[in-house]
């Protein structure tokens, strides 16, 4: 990805301003024109893997009645949730805290048909509000996927495997996903007793890792130590095959502890008989942050990236808190994440190169031309008039090139008898401080109709 940061940081000599002065709100991003290019990329990458998989996007409004959307929200997020007044009703307005409750109550109030299964994606902005210490953005953009209408092996892993091949397809090497079932530390927590706030407690525990504080929680509801130390060693239980005999003898023959092991085995068998036995891992500790996340659930780590690109997992009964249950599965990709991961692997990697198109202001309408066939050649093209001619018009059109650290620039107008030709000029690679060689390291006079074929012929081998 491009090596621009998404978002400017203070250097190391800076200080950051009090918060009563701040520019930009805690939590949000600002994102800057090379690094929101490839960020857009990424998402329209993805979209359109998306599609090819048979997803259809769908496009969510970014305020919600509080009222309407709350079913679907667990009570910590509509806490964290940010909430102004609709002048015209006086009702509340939340900011899309969540895209799946909103594709729920969408799909419960049968604004999609009846037609089951169905497959969306989105790309949307989510906001929320989390404390400055833990670390996370209040603004969050998303890319993801939901499979609504199917209660199977094959959905979850088709689900699966579309978060799969989407990371490959947009270049990320290397990542695992850690897979598991809410349904088993669950069964663990009501077989040790808690009670019901005990074990909301205990669940956001499990989500974060956070072994102390699940410590202090299973002793203030008084857990017998057995029932607390397996609960506590399944937030371990981290790996292959094995991991899933350490379950079943803290399952005990326990059905509704057995009866998730058994789907996650199966779910798991299959992704490793498909090829991706070096890309998933089992994790009985596996918990997401939501509540309604009620079966196989998963998130996406990657190396250099201490919190995770996204995940998802099966939703059952969520629509149902809108209407009637419908068995559901899907994920979310935290794009500011995969950006900075891919950047992090290969800097370089979709780094696209303009053309600039110079000429001088007596042939604005053939300018105009060219950039206009450049453009419906798939070229990005940056256009610059200057009233300078002959040789002066190269040597102008050089430094406004290097100015834009722009490789490439073509001149036209250079010789009068020839007007159909251009001059076309590469430079080194800038090297991101503006500095550059001045001479170019290439310079060739050819036709327009050539011009344009060589770089056709160029993105032929480049694809």
């Amino acid at each position: 990805m491009a090596s621009a940061p998404p978002t400017r940081r203070l250097s190391s000599g800076e200080r950051a301003p009090s918060r009563e002065h701040a520019l930009v709100p805690v939590g949000m991003a600002t994102i800057l024109p090379e690094a929101a290019r490839h960020v857009r990329q990424l998402e329209s990458e993805l979209l359109r893997y998306f599609y090819h998989y048979g997803y259809d996007e769908i496009i969510l409004p970014t305020f919600e009645y509080c009222d309407v959307l709350a079913p679907g929200l667990e009570p910590t997020l509509l806490e964290n949730s940010y909430k102004i007044v609709d002048r015209t009703t006086g009702r509340i307005l939340l900011l899309r805290p969540d895209v799946t409750a909103q594709i729920a109550r969408t799909v419960a109030m049968g604004m999609l048909g009846t037609h089951l299964p169905l497959r969306l994606s989105y790309r949307a902005t989510v906001f929320r509000y989390e404390p400055e210490h833990v670390g996370r953005d209040r603004e969050l953009f998303q890319v993801g996927a939901e499979l609504i209408g199917a209660d199977d092996l094959s959905a979850d892993c088709e689900i699966i495997m579309l978060m799969i091949e989407s990371l490959r397809q947009v270049g990320l090497p290397s990542f695992k996903i850690s897979l598991g079932h809410v349904g088993f530390f669950k069964g663990l927590l009501v077989r040790a007793g808690l009670s019901a706030e005990g074990q909301k407690l205990a669940e956001q525990a499990a989500a974060r890792k956070d072994f102390p504080w699940l410590g202090e929680i299973l002793a203030r509801e008084r857990v017998g130590k057995r029932s607390a130390q397996a609960i506590l060693d399944t937030l371990e239980l981290c790996g292959t095959a094995e991991v899933l005999s350490k379950g079943r003898a803290l399952a005990r023959g326990e059905q509704p502890l057995v009866h998730a092991l058994d789907r996650l085995a199966q779910v798991y068998e299959r992704l490793c008989s498909m090829g991706f036995q070096n890309v998933v891992l089992l994790d009985l500790g596996e918990f997401r942050g939501f509540d309604y996340y009620d079966g196989i659930v998963f998130d996406v780590f990657t190396d250099g990236i201490g919190i995770e690109l996204g995940g998802g997992g099966r939703y059952d009964h969520l629509i149902g808190r809108f209407g009637r249950d419908i068995p559901s599965t899907g994920f979310a990709l935290n794009v500011d994440r995969l950006f900075r991961g891919l950047n992090r692997v290969d800097p370089a990697r979709t780094m696209t190169s303009a053309v600039l198109a110079v000429g001088p202001v007596a042939m604005m309408k053939e300018l105009v031309s060219l950039t206009r066939q450049l453009r419906q050649a798939g070229v990005r093209v940056i256009q610059r008039a200057v009233t300078a001619s002959g040789q002066d018009l190269v040597s102008a059109a050089a430094d406004v090139g290097l100015q834009a650290e722009i490789p490439t620039t073509i001149v036209m107008g250079t010789d009068q008898r020839n007007r159909g030709h251009v001059v076309v000029l590469q430079f080194r690679q800038p090297m991101g401080d503006g500095r550059a060689g001045r001479s170019p390291l290439h310079r060739k006079t050819m036709s327009m109709s050539e011009f344009i074929a060589s770089l056709r012929t160029d993105r032929k081998g480049v694809s």
